[in-house]
């Protein structure tokens, strides 16, 4: 049986952080990719090393191919890579479509969209040469949502990642690569402007609260494992019952 090693984009805060410990406690190897914030990474890094799992943190712009290159290279120094967890990702501006600067959307157009394309686009090649594998994407109950008044670009992308996941997972399903989504709702991370907001949304989700990092690390750690082996296209809703 090959040794688990998973590339986890966004890793080194939020939803990345908590899905590289539960990975770590699941028997992963795993490649913390990170934007900007070394430290933080290295303690996550660090964290999974005390699980007794080999860990190395990897700088990594998503929507850039080089650097993309780069963080699958590194990771290649470890091993072969059996998954993928694209989780980078950015909200861009806040409020209504009318008053977005289009800088700010672009932005999270590259990221949220062309990033995950870029990864899973190396994912595949290197794993259509070692025998398969599994990526999950992290989408947004945003997608199906809308965002209204919030930001409904990024809602947008989030649609986008629901989609190339559904035609990816047809695509590369004969190459032993199963592709899921897990689409969180509103959880409580540093992701939010307000950081209030999901105590402020709490009592309107039906469950009557915001998500833990750890709820979402469940999941996406359920569609890496054995367990999920006849699960692929799926999009599956960690979002309170929005």
């Amino acid at each position: 049986m090959r040794q688990s090693l998973t590339i986890v984009t966004g890793g080194s805060r939020g939803i990345g952080a908590a899905i590289c410990v539960r990975l770590a406690a699941d028997g992963h190897d795993v490649v913390v990719g990170y934007r900007s914030d070394a430290a933080a990474a290295q303690a996550v890094a660090e964290a999974v090393r005390k699980a007794g799992r080999t860990s190395l943190p990897v700088q990594v712009d998503t929507a850039d191919e080089r650097s993309v290159a780069r963080l699958f290279d590194s990771a290649a120094t470890l091993g072969t890579v059996t998954g993928l967890v694209n989780n980078a990702g950015i909200s861009g501006p806040n409020g209504r479509l009318a008053d977005a600067d289009a800088a700010g959307m672009r932005r999270a157009l590259d990221i949220n969209v062309l990033g995950y394309l870029l990864c899973c686009r190396r994912a595949v090649r290197d794993m259509s040469a070692s025998g398969g594998g599994a990526i999950v994407n992290i989408s947004s109950a945003a997608a199906t949502l809308g965002s209204p008044g919030q930001y409904v670009h990024y809602a947008a992308t989030k649609a986008a990642v629901d989609a190339m996941t559904v035609g990816l997972s047809k695509e590369v399903a004969g190459d032993g690569i199963r592709v899921n989504c897990v689409a969180p709702g509103v959880i409580r991370t540093e992701f939010h402007e307000d950081p209030q907001r999901p105590a402020k949304v709490a009592p309107a989700i039906p469950l009557g609260r915001a998500g833990q990092p750890q709820e979402i690390a469940g999941a996406v750690a359920w569609l890496l494992s054995a367990d999920a082996a006849y699960a692929t296209g799926a999009v599956l809703r960690v979002a309170g019952g929005m």
